[in-house]
């Protein structure tokens, strides 16, 4: 830990966030009165960020989606979108250190109430999806210590309120929050955790990333500097002292029994009703001017929108591209699509250089992606992100008996409806290549128009043909033609002077044949419905 110094309490403080958001035009602002019932459809209602000037009877101000798209996360990482995968990786392995600040210096300490005076009732927990169990607040992110280590854990949560001391949460997926706190359960064990709500980007990051080892050090390590932290009035927890608000307190020790949900989760389903712990509240502490946060999470058909999958797939993207570049010769892209439930359909172009690459990138991005269920791979000629590129390839390149990967008993997200409840199911690659080692022939190359460019670099077709084969357009080019009929007239007359030739895929070459007809440069293709 390493000791205060000047710190920049503003420089991750979201508040500071969104108004670089707004100077990028990302947020829509919303200055007139908005009941909580009114929130989420108008989270909904638009691509952008939304920010709420006078949200609910306490009017307070409420922003949603601050990591709703690529465009922001790259704002968060302060770079280019095409620099995130380098510069994620790069601060994933530069440890920074954390500098505590003492309570009367910490942003976040600024308004403190605790014991009686807490009532979650006056925060903006607010109804989200139409058949969830309560109202809730989609954007805590949880600090715990694990009793039995000491080591300390940092996730994502959701809060239900129940009263005006209590939520109801969700600790059933599997998680370290789920084993630090069943650990506590059996032992008879209250589990302190302090939540902050309100947090940068890149926190999320931090609560989302698993390593072995103290993650609350990866708040440090993605901000890329020292990160300042402060302790908890009423438990031993130490959180970012930037953050927007705080909600302390315990899990009690009782378990799972409470029913909690349904609630809209990230495959666009909602998540079943089920037991969970009670989370009591035994303080709340704020900025003075605080910024309270809310999701965008698990609406059907957004959910290329949702704050979780954006964060998820840049990195599942990252940790692809990493895999790939370990796997095949020439990765040119990858896409993970966000709208699939879970956001569990990665796109992969390569520029195969061995025959079987395709199906050795499907293998080792399943073998190393848990979340993975579809892999798609293409060659480098198709965009990825294009609907129509990859309709066509997938018409054209595929076929099912060839090129489908199949892997049974592998494990799922646990989430996943089509699963019927278990935990391992199928996965399955598609090969959307060209057959290996075929490049240039021209049943295999996609069609389009040429873009001419002259000017003239031979006075006559003739004179182009003795220097290579070409294509009929190649020679409208060669000769600077801006028409292209004369060229046809022109290679008639090298065939009716029995100097024309054609090969397999249709370049004209100057050769001996005989007059009047067109010489054959090797065998043509054959075609299968010809009848032979």
């Amino acid at each position: 830990m390493s000791n205060a110094t000047a710190i920049d309490f503003d420089k991750y403080r979201l508040r500071h966030f969104v108004d670089r958001l707004i100077e990028l035009g990302e947020v829509d602002v919303h200055d007139r009165p908005v009941p909580l019932t009114g929130v989420s459809s108008i989270i909904e209602g638009t691509e952008k960020a939304v920010l709420f000037k006078k949200a609910g009877p306490e009017q307070v101000e409420l922003v949603a989606k601050t990591a709703g798209n690529r465009k922001r996360l790259a704002a968060a990482f302060a770079v280019s979108e095409g620099k995130l995968y380098d510069e994620y990786f790069k601060r994933l392995a530069s440890p920074q250190p954390l500098v505590e600040v003492p309570s009367g210096d910490a942003p976040v300490h600024q308004i403190k109430i605790t014991g009686k005076d807490v009532d979650l009732r006056t925060l903006p927990f607010h109804p989200q999806h139409a058949y969830d169990g309560s109202c809730y607040m989609s954007s805590a992110i949880d600090y715990v210590i694990d009793p039995a280590t000491g080591r300390r854990n940092v996730g994502c949560r959701r809060l239900s309120l129940r009263n005006r001391y209590e939520c109801g949460t969700n600790v059933t997926a599997p998680s370290d929050l789920k084993r630090i706190y069943t650990a506590c359960v059996a032992r008879g064990q209250k589990l302190p955790v302090t939540f902050t709500v309100g947090a940068h980007p890149l926190d999320f990051f931090a609560a989302t990333t698993r390593q072995p080892g103290d993650e609350l050090g990866l708040v440090a390590n993605f901000r890329g500097e020292p990160a300042p932290v402060v302790k908890s009035l009423t438990n031993d927890i130490l959180v970012p002292a930037d953050a927007e608000m705080t909600l302390e307190g315990y899990l009690d020790e009782r378990g799972y029994v409470e029913p909690e949900g349904p609630y809209g989760e990230y495959m666009g389903y909602y998540g079943a009703i089920h037991m969970d712990p009670v989370f009591h509240c035994t303080a709340i502490t704020m900025r003075s001017d605080v910024l309270h946060h809310t999701l965008l999470h698990g609406t059907a058909f957004l959910l290329d929108q949702t704050d979780s999958a954006n964060i998820s797939s840049m990195r599942v993207e990252a940790d692809a591209m990493k895999i790939l570049k370990a796997t095949v010769r020439e990765p040119i892209a990858v896409y993970l699509r966000s709208v699939s439930g879970g956001a569990n359909t990665l796109r992969v172009s390569i520029k195969q250089r061995a025959y079987g690459e395709a199906k050795q990138a499907i293998a080792a991005l399943f073998g190393g992606i848990m979340r993975l269920k579809h892999v798609y791979v293409f060659d480098e000629d198709i965009d990825i992100h294009d609907e129509r590129q990859v309709d066509w390839a997938m018409g054209t390149r595929f076929q099912a008996d060839q090129d489908m990967v199949i892997l049974t008993g592998m494990l799922g997200m646990t989430m996943d409806p089509s699963l019927n409840g278990r935990r391992t199911g199928a996965k399955s690659g598609f090969d959307c290549t060209k057959p290996f080692g075929r490049d240039g022939q021209i049943p295999l190359t996609r069609c389009a128009s040429r873009v001419f460019k002259g000017p003239a670099r031979y006075q006559n077709v003739e004179q182009a043909l003795a220097a290579s084969p070409m294509f009929y357009a190649d020679i409208v080019d060669a000769v600077g033609s801006d028409d292209g009929r004369e060229v046809a007239c022109a290679i008639d007359e090298l065939r009716q002077a029995g100097k024309l030739g054609r090969d397999r895929d249709g370049r004209y070459h100057l050769q001996t044949a005989t007059p009047g007809s067109t010489g054959i440069v090797g065998a043509l293709y054959h075609d299968p419905n010809d009848g032979a």
